[in-house]
This record gives structure tokens, C-alpha cells and sequence, in this order.
């Protein structure tokens, strides 16, 4: 009996990973013309890490973690988002002692138990950056900015910005007062996760999935009315900011975000070919996650995209990556095999990608895979080539053919 992936995951094949490295290529590139630097954490964290970053209350932390404990009796998360992880090895590693801002990316697998569909498996992979130690709107902006470039230079058209603020410590808690008021006649039409959110974090209800949609949410306190004078100057910063440089927005009032150590600005960006599934990024500023997690005081900021939605936006608007064949030769030999060794040797040192069938099938079998292997020449050698140490080669796009010294082939390939 064969044994299956698990469910909600899902193998990346040959086929297909070409599109994952030119997306992660275009992910890396962009970065770095941002000033960012990759950074890789572990799979699995403390579950402390996670219940303490992300908040219990939460439904990633109280439903969706994969959490067990290991032979030393010690909880073990693998890890739901990578926030908390990045602050962590911050923090662990001292990086702060380098610049006061401090400017990371990862790309990653991530793990939550979820129901699994389009878009949304239970291992799924995340691109997202962390810029950390500056408080001003301009870093808000940036990261905004690295977001919609990262999805504009991989095609992406026809997106839409969501931005909101979630206010502070200091203002929140008049919002979160006149948002328990107003729902407190309310509870016997909430969804039973929305009850729970009532007692522990109202401000959920807003970005609820099952009462998003109730005709009393439409009148339901606004932020904006609460922000204390430091958060509605922010704000105004980030709009002053992005409408400089002629980046479109919409105000979006219910925009929470899910998790919990999100403070002042946050932003999602929609691409509404996806359907239910149409935010392919988002993210905010999270000020008091750091000395939630052990730190001083230090503010933060960043968003996560999931590859494989973005993946899929890409397809239904025709934009998957082209990748071009990456084999330069496909050798074909008869009887010859110690010779075709020695020449994909000498080219693959040389920074030629070469490949071979190692069946001893006939020469016209090998011709026929050398062509559906998409390679550019065949090398053909055989008792003659051997004999006069040459290699015959055929460009496989035009069918021309001719024999070139073995210590040739190498300049013959690369300049035509």
C-alpha cells in the first residue's frame, strides 16, 4: 500500500520548482536593492514563543499550532509565522548592536492546521521582511513600498492596497471599550468564535470571516474616532507618505489583522482574481513585540507573503515566470561511455550544465531524449570522435552539426 503526503501537504516537482526560483529570485533582488538581508531560523520554536508573540486568544495560537512535546518533556511548535522567530534570533543573536534599524527577509515553510484548500495548505511557504529599531512612518512606507514592487516586478497588476491603523497601548483601549458596548447586545448574533473574542480581543470580531458580512457590522465603531494624537499623526505620515510617490490606497476600517502584536499601521494588498482568497500580502507594525518577547522597548514593522497563493495569482493571469532550458548539452554516446565521462567532466567544471542517457539505448533513441530534454546541443561521440579526439555537435534548435576538437567544445558552446 503506497503512503501518501499528509494532508494539506503538497509535493513542489521538478516541473514546477522552476517558477518557485525565478519567484524567490525576484523576492531576493528586490530586497536587496532595499537595503534587506536574509535571514533562516529554525523550523520549530518554544510553544512559549509563539503563545507569547502572537497571544493567546488567538486562533492560530489556540486552534491551528502544531504543537508536541519532545523526549525532553519540552513543548515544541512548529513555528505558524515567522514574526516572532525573526525577533527571537534578534534578540538571542544581538543584532541590534549592529545599526539601529535593522532590516531582514526570510523565505520559509510555515505549519498550521487549517482546513486545506486553494491557497491555503497546512505546510504553505512565506516570503516576508522585518525591518526592526525605527518608529517613524517613512519605515512603514518602505516596507509597503518592497511589498508592491515584489509583486508588480513578477507581473502582478490590478492590485489593492487596504491600509488601517490598529492604534496604540495609550488609544486602544478606549476602542476596545466602546467596541465592547456595542456588541454587547449583540453576542446571540456572533459566531461562537466571536463570543470568545468578545471577552478576550473585540477587535477580532472585525475581521471575523462568518459575521464580517452582518448588516449591524457596517455601524460598528470606527478607529479612527479613538486614536490618540501620536497615532492619527502616523498615520496621516504613512497616507502623506505613499501619496508622494503616487501609490493608491483605500481606507479599510475593519482591517485588523489576525494576530495580536500588531500596533498603529497595518496594510494588506488584494489581488481579486483570488477570490475568498484575494489578499496575497499583508502585514503592519507590531512596537511591542520585542519587549513582549524579553526585550527593551523597541519598535518593528513587516509583512509575509505566501508563495503559493501568489503562485496561483500568477497563473490565472498568465504571468508564471518563463524559464529558459538550463542544459547546455545533452551527450550521446555509442560505445564511447569512458570518453562522454571525460567531456561532461571537463564542461560541467567549466560551468556548463550537461546531462546523458546512461540506458545504452540506440542513437536514435538518445537523439529523440536529448531533444524532449530541451538542451540547446547533443555532443555526440562514438568510436570516431574517440579516435580523432573530437565531438560532433548538433544544435538541436536548427539541426547544424559539425565536428570540433574535444578541448573546443567548451568556447564553441558558449559563443554561438
Amino acid at each position: 500500500m503506497l503512503i501518501n503526503a499528509p494532508r494539506g501537504t503538497k509535493d513542489i516537482l521538478p516541473d514546477q520548482i522552476k517558477n518557485w526560483i525565478a519567484v524567490e529570485k525576484t523576492m531576493r533582488e528586490v530586497c536587496a536593492r532595499y537595503g534587506f538581508s536574509e535571514i533562516r531560523t529554525p523550523t520549530f520554536e518554544h510553544t512559549e514563543l509563539f503563545q507569547r508573540g502572537i497571544g493567546e486568544g488567538t486562533d492560530v495560537v489556540d486552534k491551528e499550532m502544531y504543537t508536541f512535546t519532545d523526549r525532553g518533556n519540552r513543548s515544541i511548535t512548529l513555528r505558524p509565522e515567522n514574526t516572532a522567530s525573526v525577533i527571537r534570533a534578534y534578540l538571542q543573536n544581538k543584532l541590534y548592536s549592529a545599526s539601529t534599524l535593522v532590516k531582514l527577509f526570510y523565505i520559509g515553510s510555515m505549519f498550521r492546521y487549517d482546513r486545506p484548500q486553494a491557497g491555503r495548505l497546512r505546510e504553505f511557504h512565506q516570503f516576508g521582511v522585518e525591518a526592526i529599531g525605527e518608529a517613524n512612518a517613512e519605515v512603514d512606507a518602505e516596507v509597503i513600498l518592497l511589498a508592491l514592487d515584489v509583486l508588480r516586478e513578477l507581473g502582478l497588476a490590478g492590485l489593492t492596497l487596504k491600509l488601517n491603523t490598529v492604534g496604540c497601548p495609550k488609544c486602544r483601549p478606549v476602542y476596545r471599550q466602546k467596541l465592547t458596548h456595542f456588541f454587547s447586545d449583540k453576542l446571540d448574533e456572533l459566531c461562537g468564535d466571536c463570543r470568545t473574542r468578545y471577552e478576550k480581543n473585540p477587535l477580532r470580531i472585525l475581521d471575523c470571516k462568518v459575521d464580517g458580512g452582518k448588516e449591524f457590522m457596517e455601524d460598528a465603531p470606527k478607529i479612527k474616532d479613538c486614536l490618540c494624537d501620536e497615532c492619527r499623526e502616523h498615520f496621516k505620515r504613512v497616507q502623506d507618505l505613499l501619496t508622494a510617490v503616487g501609490v493608491e490606497y483605500e481606507i479599510d476600517a475593519r482591517l485588523v489583522r489576525g494576530l495580536d502584536y500588531y500596533t498603529k499601521t497595518a496594510f494588506e494588498i488584494r489581488c481579486d482574481d483570488l477570490g475568498a482568497q484575494a489578499a496575497v500580502a499583508g502585514g503592519g507594525r507590531y512596537d511591542g513585540l520585542i519587549e513582549e518577547l524579553g526585550g527593551i522597548s523597541t519598535p518593528g514593522i513587516g509583512f509575509a507573503l505566501g508563495i503559493e497563493r501568489l503562485l496561483i495569482a500568477l497563473e490565472k493571469k498568465d504571468k508564471l515566470p518563463t524559464v529558459e532550458s538550463a542544459i547546455d548539452g545533452f551527450v550521446v554516446s555509442a560505445n564511447a561511455e569512458a570518453y562522454a565521462f571525460e567531456l561532461m567532466l571537463k564542461l560541467r567544471r567549466a560551468g556548463l550544465t550537461v546531462v546523458t542517457d546512461f540506458a545504452k539505448r540506440s542513437m536514435k533513441a538518445q537523439m529523440k531524449q536529448a531533444a524532449r530534454s530541451g538542451a540547446r546541443y547533443a555532443l555526440i561521440v562514438g568510436e570516431n570522435e574517440v579516435a580523432a579526439r573530437t565531438v560532433t555537435i548538433k544544435n538541436l534548435s536548427t539541426s547544424d552539426q559539425q565536428s570540433v576538437a574535444f578541448d573546443d567544445v567548451h568556447d564553441r558552446i558558449i559563443l554561438r
